[in-house]
């Protein structure tokens, strides 16, 4: 998974009742775009470090 400032986050619900997560990507800690990535959550606007899972996809922001 690589992604840059910008992207979106889209963390599916793998559980019954949870629900899809989309965030914003504010801040990615490699070079390379690799993960961690601070996520500010759409939802709430909460910000957090987030090592995607396999429930999880990146989504290009306008460059």
């Amino acid at each position: 998974m690589r992604a840059s400032v910008g992207d979106r986050l889209v963390v599916e619900g793998t559980y019954g009742g949870e629900l899809r997560k989309e965030g914003i990507i504010v801040r990615v800690e490699h070079d390379d775009g690799s993960p961690p990535y601070i996520v500010r959550w759409l939802e709430d606007g909460h910000e957090t470090l987030v090592f995607p899972g396999p429930d999880a996809r990146v989504v290009a922001g306008a460059r």
